[in-house]
């Protein structure tokens, strides 16, 4: 165990722990859109920036992915800091300004409105990169993946039309902190919609019921993955005995 300061309060945590998570368990609050206990740190969204001081230096660093350490002091709510998440969530709202999510953290923040311009393409990726974190890290896929650089970063599907590697699994819907890729399942079919192409992949329907509860795709990924006959693994949970 290590022990240190989070604003001015003598916190332990345990060695290797972020800062984050300890103010996390801790009651204490620092905002945050790109994080994910499924998936490694990463530090995109820069709303979690905090300021710490170590012996005479001090900086301010991502507390999703510094970690604790012996006698370090942690300012969440300096100056500095504050100025910093409500510049970025300025530039999300930019980006982002139909985006429910972003709006909702902005007011947190004490931001009602941008000073830049908004973006018209009503895209709601952050480019937080968790949908290809989880694709890579939990599903075992790479499926999307971030392209291009600057202004044109985005995240797509190789050549924005083949889902070759894609299982449809809907991992990267379900982590999606903005609601920026969408799932539909329809008349024995699931599209994904990511913000700049879409792909149809086809269900199974049970073979006991014939209930459309999985994407074929996805099944074959678990059976060659566990080894467990792709059979047993066309019969939904309601009919599984």
């Amino acid at each position: 165990m290590v022990t240190f300061k989070i604003d001015g309060k003598e916190i332990k945590a345990k060695e290797g722990q972020t800062v984050l998570d300890a103010a996390t368990e801790n009651n204490i609050e620092i905002p945050t859109l790109c994080v994910n206990e499924s998936v490694l740190p990463y530090g995109a969204c820069r709303l979690c920036m905090v300021d710490v001081t170590k012996g005479k230096r001090k900086r301010t660093v991502t507390s999703c992915a510094y970690e604790v350490a012996e006698g370090i002091e942690v300012d969440t709510k300096s100056e500095k800091v504050i100025k910093i998440r409500r510049m970025v969530i300025e530039l999300l709202l930019a980006r982002c300004p139909e985006s429910e999510e972003i709006r909702q953290m902005a007011e947190k923040l004490g931001v009602t409105t941008t000073r830049f311009k908004p973006d018209e393409d009503g895209d709601a990726c952050i480019l937080c990169a968790l949908c290809t974190r989880a694709c890579r890290e939990v599903v075992g896929k790479s499926a999307i993946s971030l392209i291009n650089r600057g202004t044109e970063r985005e995240a797509a599907l190789p050549f924005y039309d083949e889902a070759d590697d894609c299982i449809a699994c809907g991992s990267c819907v379900y982590i999606c902190p903005t609601g920026a890729i969408k799932m539909e399942d329809k008349a024995g079919t699931r599209t994904i919609s990511w913000p700049n192409c879409s792909q149809e992949f086809k269900l199974k329907a049970c073979s006991a019921c014939g209930f459309y509860f999985a994407p074929e795709k996805q099944l074959e990924f678990m059976a060659a993955e566990s080894g467990v006959e792709l059979e047993k693994l066309e019969i939904c949970m309601s009919c599984r005995p």
